[in-house]
């Protein structure tokens, strides 16, 4: 498994998760076989994502998406503040 994390900063989180619920479909068809959404305790509008796929190349695809057609529109990302920052992580061990 390969997990694409996501981390950035919110506004509102009803407002995130709105739109994040809105893309139900895109992770499906993408590959997303389980995702996780955390934020730090201090920091409610701080959040990191973990979304697991089953390659790295179907998570650099989702990764390209999001940065093409998601976060470079405030329309289709409603509730970031600032930009994203992402990683592909493999498990070792």
């Amino acid at each position: 498994m390969t997990t694409l994390r996501i981390e950035h900063a919110i506004s509102s989180y009803d407002v995130w998760r709105a739109a994040f619920d809105r893309f139900a479909e895109a992770r499906s068809r993408a590959g997303v076989t389980s995702c996780a959404i955390r934020r730090p305790v201090d920091d409610p509008l701080y959040l990191l994502l973990d979304l697991e796929f089953p390659s790295v190349a179907a998570a650099e695809g989702f990764a390209a998406f999001l940065h093409a057609q998601v976060w470079n529109s405030a329309e289709s990302s409603p509730g970031l503040a600032g930009a994203p920052r992402t990683a592909i992580l493999d498990v070792v061990g």
